[in-house]
């Protein structure tokens, strides 16, 4: 097994050498932000989005901010080549620190630094991955997260267990309902076609404002395709034309079947094929 060069607080260690404090807010509080940028042919693509969406995160939680774009951009440069990622992902996660104890106040930021940790996952033949030539299948679930999605915390539990209940269930994924209404994917933002028109909830604390969501909705205008952001229901949804879902690590990943119900022709259609191909052109175009 290939040891991977992890980064905390500054250091560049081997990854089984990390360590964070048993004391970690992040560790017992969920009281953190993470992002994931993905990487092809050995650049980050969409790093400022990400880094944008970072600083949001943070300022809406009264964090710090631990380091400068500039130098967070250096880091995750400097993982990739360390471990030598020519696809795949650079994750970072930053916690309010690391206190003397354990405490429901937030530790005085003048006393208790943040908890800054990044590391990288290789994942070969990201782009050109089998499911996304064949579609993948969702289940619905009840949305039973808090109710500011749109920060980028790394609370995750109620995701994590809808992943397994779709697993369970045969699927690859759910997407989860608030009121009627799909929200988003466990991990990425859902969409619908219908009559050429692509369809995706509009923004709000409801949902992840996905940095991959806004790149491929620029894309889709610039591309003189329709679209229209609002809430949509399961039944229109398995009703529409295509589906399709995005987040950094999937990009644009066609959704073929819903609940049971075939989307379209149960194989991922034009639009949405069309997309990903666009998406991956041009942000391999921009990428750092």
């Amino acid at each position: 097994m290939i040891m991977r060069t992890v980064y905390v607080n500054g250091d560049y260690v081997p990854e089984n050498d990390a360590k964070i404090s048993v004391f970690d807010r992040g560790f017992l509080m969920a009281d953190g932000v993470y992002e994931v940028t993905s990487v092809l042919d050995g650049k980050l693509i969409d790093f400022a989005g990400h880094a944008k969406r970072l600083e949001r995160s943070l300022s809406e939680l009264n964090m710090q901010q631990p380091a400068c774009l500039p130098d967070l951009l250096d880091i995750h440069r400097e993982l990739v080549r360390l471990n030598g990622v020519e696809e795949g992902m650079v994750y970072l996660q930053i916690t309010r620190g690391a206190p003397d104890d354990r405490d429901f106040v937030f530790p005085d930021p003048e006393t208790t630094e943040p908890t800054v940790v990044l590391f990288t996952q290789n994942k070969p033949g990201l782009a050109d991955s089998p499911a996304a030539k064949k579609g993948i299948k969702v289940i619905s679930i009840e949305d039973q997260r808090w109710a500011r999605r749109d920060i980028k915390t790394v609370q995750l539990l109620f995701p994590s267990m809808g992943k397994m209940m779709a697993k369970a269930a045969g699927a690859d994924d759910a997407w989860m309902v608030e009121d009627g209404a799909v929200t988003e994917g466990t991990s990425n933002n859902a969409y619908i076609i219908k009559n050429n028109t692509i369809i995706t909830r509009h923004l709000g604390s409801e949902i992840l404002h996905g940095i991959t969501r806004a790149a491929v909705l620029r894309f889709a205008r610039e591309a003189q395709m329709k679209v229209e952001e609002r809430s949509f229901t399961i039944a229109e949804a398995q009703e529409a034309d295509e589906a399709f879902i995005t987040s950094a690590s999937t990009f644009v990943m066609p959704v073929v079947e819903i609940d049971g119900a075939t989307i379209g022709a149960g194989a991922p259609g034009p639009v949405a094929t069309r997309l990903r191909e666009i998406y991956l052109d041009e942000s391999r175009k921009a990428a750092v």
